[in-house]
Parts: C-alpha cells; structure tokens; sequence
C-alpha cells in the first residue's frame, strides 16, 4: 500500500515525498483511515513505527478540508518537552504547504514568546499538560472549540501522574470532538481513561502489547557495579562507537557519567529533567551533529527523542519499570533501521532483568567483557531509586498510581504528586524558590523570572505567580517627594513611637541601605519588607 491510497491529500504527498516517505507503516495504514472518517481510535505501536505521523497526517488532512477558523482546532497533549518538540516539528514538516498555523507550548522556557505566538493564531495546538494549564489559567488559550483531542503516550503521561491534569483539560473541551488516544503500552489505567475519553473507539494494535521491535540486536554484560563506568568507555572506544544514547536512573547519575567519559576522551554530555531546556536542546543538536558522541539520559528523555539512524543505545542501569526497557531501547531500529541495544547488569539488578525478560518474553543474551569478569563473592544491594522515580520515595497505591512521601516517610497530599511529576517532565510552571544560578537566557533552572527588565511593574512567574518588586525611588528608606513618611497623618503615631521616631528611622535606613545596595548590583529583590 502507498500513502497515495490513503487518500491523504497532493499537498501532504508532496511534503512525505519531500521527506523520501514511500510506503507507510503498518500503524500508520491502519490509522490513517479510521481518523479520515472522524471516528475516535485507540492505537498502539511499538516505539519506532510511526504513531507521530499515523496522527499527524490525518489530522493535517481533515483540518485543511474544514477551511480556515480563527480559534484553536487541534490540541496534542504530550507527557515531555522533548515529545511536545518532535511533534510539533512533524506537523510543521508535513504541513509545510498547507495553510495551517502550529505552535508547540511547554514549561522550563519563558512564556512570553509563546503568548506571542498564541495571540498570532493557532490552529494546531501541541502542548504539555502543566503549561497548558498556566496558559489557560492566565486567559491566553480558550479550549471550548477544540474539535480534535490527541493524546500521545499516554502510558507515559499517567505513569508521570499527569492523570489529574488530564481531567481537568478534558472538562475544558467541548462534549462533541474526536479523540486519538496513542500509545506505545496499555494497562489497566489507560483502557480505564480511554472508557472514560473514546466514544465507540476503533481499536488498532499492530503488534503484541509491550514488545520490542525485532531488528534491535539486545544483549547484556555481566559486570560488578562499581566497574561499569569503565565497562561503558572500554566498550565505546574498542568497537568505535560514534553515537551512543545511555540511559541512567537518575539526574546525579547521568552527571557524574557524562562526567566521567569526559575524562577518558569521549565527548558527553547529560540531558535530564534538571537542566534547562536551552541546555537540553544543545545537547541534543550536538548529539544529532556528530559533536557529541555519547548522550546520557534518564527515563524523561527516553519519550521524545527522534535520532535518525542512531545505531547504539546502552542501559547503564536497567529501569525500575520493566515497560521502560521498551521505550529507551525503542530510541534506536526506528522506521525499520537495524539498531543494537545493550544492557549492563550487576547482581543488585537481577529482578530487573527477570521483569524485564518476562515482559518482552524471551532472554536476553548475555556475555562477559573478557577483564571485566563480576566477583561472586559481592553481595547483592538494594537499588537506590531517585526523585521522580515510580518506586521508592513515592509508593504505589492500589491503582497502581504513585503517592508522594513526606520527608518523614509520610503521606504528602498537598502538591507533592504535582511537584514530582512536573519536575520529572521538566514543565516546571515556575513556582519552585528560584535558586542563585541562572543560564545565559536569564533563565533560573529554564524558568522565567522576569518579563520585564523595569522596577516598575509586579514581577510575572511563569507559573502565573505575582511578585512584587520593591520600587523605586526614595533614597535610604526616605519617601519620595509627596508621600507621606510611615506612621504620619496617623492620629497618636507620634506618641505610641516616642518623640523622636527614632527605631523606626534606624530600621527604615537599614532598609534603604539594603535595597540601594541590591539595585547597584542589579539585583531585583522578591521580597517586601
């Protein structure tokens, strides 16, 4: 079958052609059909086959067929910035000859140019669930015409807790719109959303559930803990590995790596949740360059990142969550392409890999680096699991869904579960205590502080908190001309102050001081008096 029997428009054939796209993929001949005809569908693919453009496609379709409107159409919700970038890159590049505005939205940059973009004229709307809401909360998006809904890995979405945010968008849309609900695993938590989202869904599953693709080549290295750094460098440069994705549990971890490949002469560089997605966005254009050589991830990136042709992907450490090992392996033998996964295991991960084997229902084979023999004699260790991690800090309850702990080992039902799965999907709205380090963008952590370089103005967080600066004006505490000094006009001031005022004058100098000092050095203060 060609995408011309598809009956996908001339203007898309033209942009597939542009791309070298002949023949579409399975997930992708039977997807493209359903959404043509309006109908809701329930999809699901292995990672690698395709479901971006299986939506993408139609959905440019049918909205080029309606004509022009001046009102969002189309909203594509996305568990990660990196996911949110690569669709709203496909519909650009598939829609580049039609008449049809897209804009992608996500936290950990600034939110004024995207306003910007949003009061240009949207049609095409591809968004992370927190930011969404900032802007809905702010005035600037109105969700009341949305005709089509697209949530894309929607797995990942609820594993990252976003199930809450998803209820609130969905009671912002209208009754009568087309649902596509894509995703590369299901569970029972996302048939029980697609109940509660699809209307008479069509269901399309092109493979068995939670499989991996068949032309990525697994295998494992048995190795002690301590050594698989050394392990990892030996492997990249005796077999001349010249793009490497490595997949670490947590942000400390991908640091201290990338850390130490640096010293042993391969360029790395890390990419997690932590960084600012000017950062991350560097990183990744120097990994697709050809300038970095080994890319050190954790799980947040392992939704989202498109490499052509990339030919390795290392498990450092195996995942908490056996369904993971799909989605970070599925980073490599994309659209077909050969791919080589490998994985290093110690004995603490032994119960990973049995979960793991179980899942995709075979065993991986495994071999031994000759001088990188495991000790029998080391014990095994329970596994440190990070922030952000599906088990661990935050435990999970019945459902299956995770509740954040306290520092005490406590329930923390008052923005824990917001707070982590933000900081876990970078979509930070902004409200966390802004640390002393920012980037090169002004960013603190990739996160606006200031709209506006006056004194005048309350300060705007991205998250759609106010903070007022001080003013302005007044010399060392003292008032401007016209106004009235603290305490004056007011009847008895002077006597319940004393005659002379005078702790009062201290205290407000002091102040003065403090402020006049924080202006010289350009520094804003966030705080009142």
């Amino acid at each position: 079958m060609s995408f011309e029997q598809l009956g996908l428009s001339a203007d898309i054939l033209r942009a597939l052609s542009d791309q070298g796209y002949r023949e579409p993929t399975p997930i992708q001949s039977r997807a493209i059909p359903v959404i043509l005809e309006g109908k809701d569908i329930l999809a699901g693919a292995q990672t690698g086959t395709g479901k971006t453009a299986g939506f993408t496609l139609p959905l440019l379709q049918r909205l080029s067929q309606a004509g022009p409107a001046d009102h969002i159409r189309a909203l594509v919700l996305t568990p990660t910035r990196e996911l949110a970038a690569q669709v709203g890159e496909s519909i650009q590049t598939y829609g580049r000859h039609l008449p049809l505005r897209s804009t992608v939205i996500f936290g950990g940059v600034k939110i004024n140019p995207q306003i910007a973009a949003l009061r240009k004229g949207v049609d095409i709307l591809v968004a992370t669930p927190g930011r969404l809401l900032d802007h809905v909360s702010q005035g600037h998006i109105d969700l009341s015409r949305i005709e089509v809904l697209v949530l894309d890995e929607a797995d990942r979405m609820l594993d990252m807790g976003f199930i809450h945010d998803i209820r609130k968008v969905l009671d912002l849309l209208p009754e009568k719109r087309q649902n596509l609900l894509f995703s590369a695993t299901f569970s029972r938590e996302i048939r029980a959303l697609a109940n509660r989202l699809l209307d008479h869904p069509v269901s399309v599953q092109v493979t068995p559930e939670n499989t991996t693709v068949e032309r990525i080549a697994q295998r494992i290295y048995r190795v002690d803990r301590k050594r698989k750094s050394e392990l990892l460098a030996w492997l990249i440069g005796h077999h001349d590995w010249r793009q490497v994705l490595v997949f670490t549990r947590t942000k400390h971890g991908a640091n201290r790596l990338a850390q130490y490949l640096e010293k042993a002469g391969l360029s790395a560089a890390a990419i997690h949740g932590n960084k600012s997605q000017g950062a991350r966005t560097r990183a990744l254009s120097g990994f697709k360059a050809g300038d970095i050589r080994v890319l050190v991830a954790t799980d947040i990136a392992a939704r989202g990142l498109d490499i052509d042709q990339l030919p390795h992907v290392i498990n450092f450490e195996l995942p908490n969550v056996a369904e993971d090992y799909v989605h970070r392996i599925g980073r490599t033998g994309r659209a077909g392409r050969e791919g080589e996964a490998v994985s290093l295991v110690c004995v603490d991960e032994d119960r990973l890999l049995a979960d793991i084997q179980k899942l995709i229902g075979f065993e991986i084979p495994a071999e031994v680096a000759e001088g990188f023999e495991p000790d029998p004699s080391i014990a095994p260790e329970p596994i440190q699991k990070g922030r952000g991690q599906r088990q661990g800090r935050g435990e999970r309850n019945a459902r299956g869904s995770r509740r954040p702990r306290g520092a005490q080992g406590r329930p923390n039902p008052k923005g824990g579960q917001r707070k982590a799965r933000r900081a876990a999907a970078g979509d930070n709205p902004g409200n966390a205590a802004p640390p002393a380090a920012r980037d090169e963008n002004g960013d603190v952590n990739g996160n606006t502080l200031f709209t506006d370089n006056s004194n005048r103005d309350p300060v705007m967080l991205a998250g759609g908190d106010l903070v007022v600066r001080r003013k302005r004006g007044g010399g060392k505490g003292r008032p401007k001309n016209g106004q009235k000094a603290r305490g004056q006009g007011k009847p008895g001031a002077r006597a319940r102050n004393g005659n002379g005022n005078t702790q009062n004058r201290q205290r407000r100098s002091a102040q003065g001081n403090a402020q006049g000092n924080a202006r010289r050095r350009g520094t804003p203060s966030l705080l009142g008096s």
